[in-house]
């Protein structure tokens, strides 16, 4: 069964911090770079966070410093992870896992809103 299922997010104020899972159910997901995702309200979905199956990373510049991805890939289950720091109220969105480049599979995503 394929199946991506993210979590974490929450309501934070400006300069908080949050902790983003991915649980990615499925083989192909042990397969493939993976990325965060997100989507701010009235606009696009946009690739803020990557990894490689080698472990290296890359970012959007909006995020790069404040932002860290990771994945744990030696459990049965595929887990992907973005550490989100100095948030600031530009960061509210949904945000998605997925493959990278982006599969056809989408979770549910979680909503992270920063406000004071």
């Amino acid at each position: 069964q394929v199946q991506l299922v993210e979590s974490g997010g929450g309501l934070v104020q400006p300069g908080g911090s949050l902790r983003l899972s991915c649980a990615a159910s499925g083989s192909i997901f042990r397969l493939y770079d993976m990325g965060w995702y997100r989507q701010p309200p009235g606009k696009q979905r946009e690739l803020v966070a990557a990894i490689a199956l080698g472990g290296s990373t890359n970012y959007a510049d909006s995020v790069k410093g404040r932002f860290t991805i990771s994945r744990d890939r030696d459990k049965a289950q595929n887990t992907v992870y973005l550490q989100m720091n100095s948030l600031k109220p530009e960061d509210t969105a949904v945000y998605y896992c997925n493959t990278n480049p982006q599969s056809r599979y989408w979770g549910q995503g979680t909503q992270v809103t920063v406000s004071s």
